[in-house]
């Protein structure tokens, strides 16, 4: 099982100083949350993309290149690359150029984007989300797929005889998880290429995320990938940590009430009780992490959002530490020990390359 964290990018003043770090300080610090997830010995780092404010963020390949070229082990992903509004000839050739300059150490994370009125700054229109995820997402695999594409639809240009360059390294294509809060169109989609499923997994209750997760995993069986077992499935999730969950939420209290992402509304103790948000001590985080597989079954990959709602640098960092050292070793044993006899990994470059030349050879 993978463990990482996922970050937006927002760019979010201080509540306890009233500090706004300028998007120079906030992309940089980004960097350097990314270079310490590696050095605790987390497994995934997954970058946002955003176009508007309050976010930094919009431009994922780019810090993603930057950090592959500083880190030697950790995996870059997104947290979501939007299938919506970004060109898929695009995103065939960036995360193409990404996976050789990270020697294959990238997949990326699929997604609509919910925010209207950024989809005309691309000449789209929100109310054809889905059709442009679906009709993108396909011509997004066959740039991938084919060396020579000749299509045409319906919100782009047509192409003839079109080569994307450069080609997926090794020929294998990074892996793609589809990404959604509550859509279920997406879970659909993900279980019809027998691609990831992840789910947000933070503004909603559990019911909701059991309901989603059981949804890809009946269409993935459908499909024919596999059972239901062996449904590739991730998880968000928030954390705040201190040594007792009284400070815990004395300090996050503050960030809580101002959040751009869900600031101003339920009070943080509501919140806790509705989500899976966990604000307390490293042994609080691990027992509600850990009930997660009770509704949604093993799964592959639990990403953490820590770095928002305009906590400092040095905060993040502190939090990243007992993440590393006294949370994530521990899930570590425990889903191991709790896991299936069939549970799939999360699949890797590597893995994807194996499974291909086993496949050749067979043939």
């Amino acid at each position: 099982m993978q463990f990482g964290i996922f970050t937006v990018g927002d760019v979010t003043t201080d509540p306890t100083t009233g500090h706004t770090p300028s998007e120079h300080e906030r992309i940089k610090n980004t960097v350097a949350i990314a270079k310490k997830a590696e050095e605790v010995g987390l497994d995934v780092v997954a970058f946002g993309q955003h176009h508007n404010p309050p976010f930094a963020a919009s431009s994922p390949t780019t810090t993603m290149a930057y950090v592959a070229a500083q880190t030697s082990k950790i995996l870059l992903s997104t947290s979501t690359t939007l299938i919506t509004t970004t060109d898929p000839v695009r995103i065939a050739e960036d995360y193409a150029q990404l996976q050789h300059l990270a020697d294959g150490r990238i997949d990326l994370m699929l997604g609509r984007g919910n925010t209207g009125p950024v989809y005309p700054w691309f000449g789209k229109d929100i109310r054809d989300g889905i059709a442009l995820a679906v009709e993108n997402y396909a011509l997004l695999r066959r740039l991938w797929d084919e060396d020579v594409v000749t299509w045409e639809g319906k919100f782009r240009t047509p192409l003839q005889g079109f080569t994307s360059t450069p080609r997926p390294l090794d020929g294998v294509p990074p892996f793609v998880w589809h990404g959604s809060i509550r859509s279920p169109e997406i879970a659909e989609q993900a279980a019809y290429y027998g691609d990831g499923f992840f789910s947000n997994h933070i503004f909603w209750p559990a019911s909701h995320t059991k309901q989603m997760v059981a949804l890809y995993r009946r269409r993935f069986e459908h499909y024919g990938h596999g059972t239901a077992d062996q449904a590739i499935v991730g998880l968000g999730g928030q954390v705040y940590m201190a040594k007792s969950s009284q400070d815990a939420v004395r300090e996050f209290r503050p960030y809580f009430d101002v959040a751009p992402v869900y600031g101003h509304g339920p009070s943080l103790e509501d919140f806790m009780e509705a989500t899976p948000l966990t604000v307390g001590s490293p042994q609080q985080v691990i027992e509600r992490t850990l009930g997660f597989r009770d509704y949604v079954g093993d799964y592959q990959r639990q990403l953490f959002l820590m770095d928002h709602a305009g906590l400092p640098l040095s905060t993040v960092l502190k939090q990243l530490d007992l993440l590393g050292s006294e949370v994530v070793p521990v899930l570590r044993k425990e889903f191991a020990a709790l896991a299936g006899p069939d549970v799939p990994d999360a699949p890797t470059h590597e893995s994807l390359l194996a499974a291909r030349q086993s496949e050749a050879v067979a043939v």
